[in-house]
C-alpha cells in the first residue's frame, strides 16, 4: 500500500515540474546531467515506465529494454553534440511516455528484440534534446550524469512495478501505465 501511495504522491505532483527539455544548460558537468533526467516529469514518466514495462514483459526484458534505453540515448547524445538535426523532437518525447504508457496499460508482453527497438528508437530522441541543451565544455561528464540518473529511473520503475505487483497484483501496474498515459497528454496540452 505504500507504495501506490508513493506511486500517488509523485504523479499528482507531476505538474510541479516543467519539462526538463525547456531550457539550454549554461554549462554541462557530472551533476547537471544527473539533475537533468530528476527534473522534469518527461523523464521521470518515460524513463520509469521502461523498468515497468520490463517487468511486465518479464524476463531478459527487464535489464535489455534498460540498457538498450540508456546506450542509445547516448548515441542520440553524441549525435546531436555532433551537429545531427532532427525533427519533431519534442513530439517523439511525449509521443514516447504515452506508447510507453500506453504497453504496460495493455500489458504488452513484445518480444524482447521488438521492444528494444520502440525504447531504442525513444531513446534516441531523449539523448539528441540531451545533447541539444548541453551544447558546452566537459559534455561526457554531463553524458555520464544523465546517463547514470536515467539508469536509476530505470531501476526506480522496475522497482515500483515489483513492489506494486506483489502487494496489489497486476492490475496496479497496468494502471501506473495508464496513469502515464494521462500525465503524456497532460504534457501535450500543457
Amino acid at each position: 500500500m505504500r507504495a501506490l501511495n508513493l506511486a500517488m504522491i509523485t504523479l499528482g505532483s507531476a505538474g510541479l515540474v516543467s519539462p526538463a527539455h525547456a531550457a539550454v544548460e549554461p554549462f554541462a558537468s557530472f551533476a547537471m546531467g544527473f539533475a537533468h533526467p530528476l527534473g522534469g516529469i518527461d523523464h521521470i514518466l518515460a524513463m520509469v515506465t521502461v523498468g515497468v514495462w520490463g517487468v511486465v514483459a518479464g524476463g531478459r526484458a527487464l535489464w535489455v529494454w534498460p540498457t538498450v534505453f540508456v546506450s542509445t540515448m547516448l548515441a542520440g547524445f553524441a549525435a546531436s553534440t555532433l551537429g545531427l538535426q532532427l525533427p519533431w523532437v519534442p513530439a517523439a518525447l511525449y509521443c514516447s511516455i504515452i506508447v510507453l504508457g500506453l504497453v504496460v496499460a495493455l500489458a504488452v508482453r513484445a518480444p524482447v528484440f521488438l521492444g528494444a527497438a520502440l525504447v531504442g528508437m525513444f531513446a534516441f530522441f531523449h539523448g539528441h534534446a540531451h545533447g541539444t541543451e548541453a551544447m558546452a565544455a566537459s559534455l561526457t561528464a554531463y553524458g555520464a550524469g544523465f546517463a547514470l540518473a536515467t539508469a536509476g529511473l530505470h531501476v526506480g520503475g522496475i522497482g515500483a512495478a515489483l513492489a506494486l505487483e506483489g502487494s496489489i497484483g497486476k492490475l496496479a501496474v497496468q494502471t501506473v501505465g495508464a496513469l502515464t498515459v494521462l500525465g503524456g497528454l497532460a504534457l501535450v496540452g500543457a
